[in-house]
């Protein structure tokens, strides 16, 4: 029976469960995949120490012949990308699970992972124990994909679950999603939707072949949604869920990150606490949906061993790919159906005067429902028809100027 021996740089949640399911599950591997997978050597730079025997340096893991395969789960882009790069030189295969490594510097890195004959995969930076990119790469490469969207945050999607089930705002649940471990201390790459943006670019390059630069990718992040837009996106049959999508439309690209309004009959409306669920659309498949834990050290290592006895058995392919350039669409070029909340004076003659506006901007309105009025303010919910997203920029810019609406409380895209 075959052994490979690995290198580990990153000895965190990830990494340290990738070493722990490596011991528990040796014999299930040796079994399935015919493979004895090994630990020869790990480190973490931040811990200032080194793990498992004979690592005293990064250098110990690079330049030991015996280690065929390192695991990078050590996140961020440095020192991960300096010692990846290395790795791939010294002609050992590399799997890693460092999403923003990927979607930063996926086209560099898959060209040192060429020009070395080596492999770099990277199943557990998206979705994580979710197969969704070797899926699309290898079951599904008969079809032309077309769409791929989701949830694939399960920080923000846990933090919007329990505001839709208990009608709390933001913060008070993000307090909590902390304490439980379900968010960081610092919640900005979560909140402000980076986590999810890196994750589009995958995806994105995955299942078109295609070449993002992640600065082009739209991101918009959950800290605008309060608990009155989920209790009204519910009145009217939606919950609000962080969607990443990408879409090929006439040869150019949509790859964006946003949170949206997603009917009540969607299956991802029932995708609920720190679950992922991935859509695909493909032909001749037709529709897919891929659900289940996308994050934590188990889940995540479960992908990471995936790809391990992928490049152990020869069974990758993604160093042969060469990406390709594809013109991003502009966010005001998408179009779309959308909510807006408008907070305005209770009072004859306001909703004439915001039709107006918009019949000028040539957004048309396909519904609006006043709610609560407080003293002498009321909320309108306003939805719209479809329509470019630069006419509704353009209308939502002029209504803030009119003397009949004292606030735009929220503008969110609806899920089509």
């Amino acid at each position: 029976m075959k052994t490979i021996n690995l290198g580990i740089f990153g000895l965190g949640t990830v990494g340290s469960a990738v070493a722990a399911v490596l011991r528990k599950n040796s014999g299930v591997i040796a079994d399935k995949a015919g493979l004895r997978l090994k630990v020869k050597a790990g480190c973490d730079l931040r811990r200032g120490r080194f793990q498992f025997p004979v690592a005293g340096s990064p250098a110990a893991i690079l330049n030991d012949p015996d280690i065929a395969v390192v695991v990078e789960t050590m996140g961020g882009v440095n020192p991960a990308k300096k010692y990846v790069l290395a790795a791939l030189r010294a002609g050992k295969h590399v799997v890693t699970s460092n999403k923003e490594l990927i979607a930063r510097h996926m086209d560099e890195l898959l060209a040192a992972a060429a020009a070395n004959n080596v492999a770099l995969l990277f199943e557990g930076a998206v979705g994580g124990g979710i197969p969704i990119l070797n899926t699309i790469r290898d079951n599904l490469s008969a079809n032309k994909i077309s769409e791929i969207f989701g949830i694939v945050n399960g920080t923000t999607n846990y933090i919007l679950s329990r505001m839709t089930a208990e009608g709390h705002e933001l913060g008070e649940v993000l307090r909590d999603a902390q304490k439980k471990g379900f968010a960081e201390a610092n919640p900005k790459m979560d909140i402000e939707g980076y986590d999810a943006s890196f994750k589009a670019v995958i995806l994105a390059s995955v299942a078109f072949g295609a070449k993002v630069e992640w600065g082009d990718v739209y991101r918009e992040g959950i800290d605008k949604i309060t608990a009155e837009d989920i209790l009204y996106a519910g009145d009217i049959g939606y919950v609000i869920k962080l969607l990443a999508s990408a879409r090929l439309t006439g040869g150019q690209l949509d790859v964006r990150v946003h949170p949206a309004l997603v009917a009540k009959t969607h299956p991802l409306a029932g995708v609920s606490e720190n679950f992922n669920a991935i859509y695909v659309k493909g032909f001749p498949v037709g529709e897919l949906m891929f659900y289940g834990p996308g994050a934590g050290g188990n889940a995540t290592a479960s992908a990471v061993i995936g790809d391990i006895v992928a490049v152990a058995n020869d069974k990758c392919q993604m160093t042969n790919v060469k990406l390709r350039d594809f013109d991003i669409r502009n966010i005001e070029e998408i179009i779309g159906r959308y909510y807006i909340r408008l907070q305005v004076p209770d009072r004859h003659g306001v909703l004439a005067g915001i039709a107006r506006v918009f019949a000028d901007k040539k957004v048309s309105i396909a519904a609006v429902t006043q709610k609560e009025t407080v003293g002498s303010q009321a909320t309108l919910v306003i939805l719209t028809h479809e329509v470019p997203e630069k006419n509704l920029i353009a209308a939502i810019k002029a209504i803030r100027k009119l003397s009949v609406v004292n606030s735009v409380g929220n503008v969110i895209r609806i899920l089509s």
